[in-house]
């Protein structure tokens, strides 16, 4: 059941913009997002919160834009780079900041991004400043294509990247080193005491956590075309963690249900009234509080009421 309606849903996501065009953008952007929440998703099986995980967000798309002004002009090239950049960036924070745990953990993550948040806005030689720098079209395996066609392409191409890469997580989190994951929120020590090295899993995971939120980063930077410093603030880092949580960390799916759901009641909302921020905070307090495993628990309740 639940798999059916999973195939469904990435139907109508691949039909949308047909029907609608303006859906490309929001749904291409869902998608990165959802690919950096579940990055944030990962962690939280450890127990482990991070509110600094939009400064591997911000330092894929820069990635972009650094490896595009340098002369790289491949979309693939410049996507498989800068996630990359992200998870050598990701392994030497996280061989740090892996040694925490709790709130301590959560506010380490936060200063080191809002040090990545400063570095991005005040390096204007480097940088470009608040004003940020752009990422030109890039060509696609040699090919170079009008602006509306590679927006498209890359549409299509997060859509199968959201699909592989999911799967991909799946089965990390059903292996051993996923599994470890949840043992060290249940219960560190005794797992220390079975042999198993947490500090190794950690690092994983936060790679892992990494790489995924640079995917989202650089798929942001290219359906933009340009990439900002606040890509990197921390009410970015906070939307990630909101995400992951209104989804629900029980799946894969949670983190695209729920950055999904985000942005299509933001883009509704905007176009419906100036106070769009009510509609929003309203429908997230509803989510939070009467759905406790997030929007993903739907699914499996009613996998359970079927049975």
């Amino acid at each position: 059941m639940r798999a059916i309606l999973l195939i469904v849903a990435i139907l109508a996501i691949v039909v949308g913009p047909m029907v609608a065009p303006w859906l490309q953008f929001v749904l291409t952007m869902a998608i990165a997002k959802g690919l950096a929440a579940l990055g944030v998703a990962v962690l939280l099986r450890a127990g482990m919160i991070s509110i600094g995980h939009a400064m591997f967000f911000a330092a894929s798309a820069y990635g972009v834009a650094f490896l595009a002004r340098a002369g790289i002009a491949d979309f693939g090239v410049l996507l498989v780079l800068s996630v990359l950049i992200t998870g050598l960036a990701g392994a030497v924070v996280g061989a740090f900041l892996i040694r925490y745990r709790a709130i301590f953990f959560a506010m380490l993550n936060l200063a080191v991004s809002m040090v990545f948040y400063a570095l991005f806005a005040k390096l204007y030689g480097v940088t470009g400043g608040t004003d940020g720098m752009t990422i030109p079209v890039p060509t696609v395996f040699g090919i170079v294509l009008s602006e509306p066609t590679f927006k498209a392409v890359l549409f299509y191409g997060s859509v199968a990247l959201m699909v592989l890469v999911g799967l991909a997580v799946h089965r990390y989190l059903d292996s051993p080193l996923g599994h470890a994951l949840s043992a060290v929120h249940t219960n560190e020590v005794r797992l220390e005491y079975l042999g198993v090295p947490v500090w190794a899993v950690l690092l994983v995971a936060y790679i892992v956590s990494a790489v995924l939120a640079g995917l989202g980063g650089a798929i942001a930077g290219f359906a933009i075309g340009r990439v900002v410093p606040d890509f990197a603030f921390w009410t970015a880092s906070g939307h990630l963690v909101l995400v992951a949580v209104l989804g629900g960390i029980g799946g894969v799916p949670g983190a695209f249900i729920g950055a999904f759901f985000l942005e299509l009641l933001h883009t509704e909302a905007a176009a419906f009234t100036d106070a769009w921020n009510l509609i929003v905070g309203a429908a997230l307090i509803g989510v939070i509080m009467f759905l406790p495993k997030g929007l993903y628990g739907l699914l499996t309740r009613s996998e359970v009421s079927a049975k």
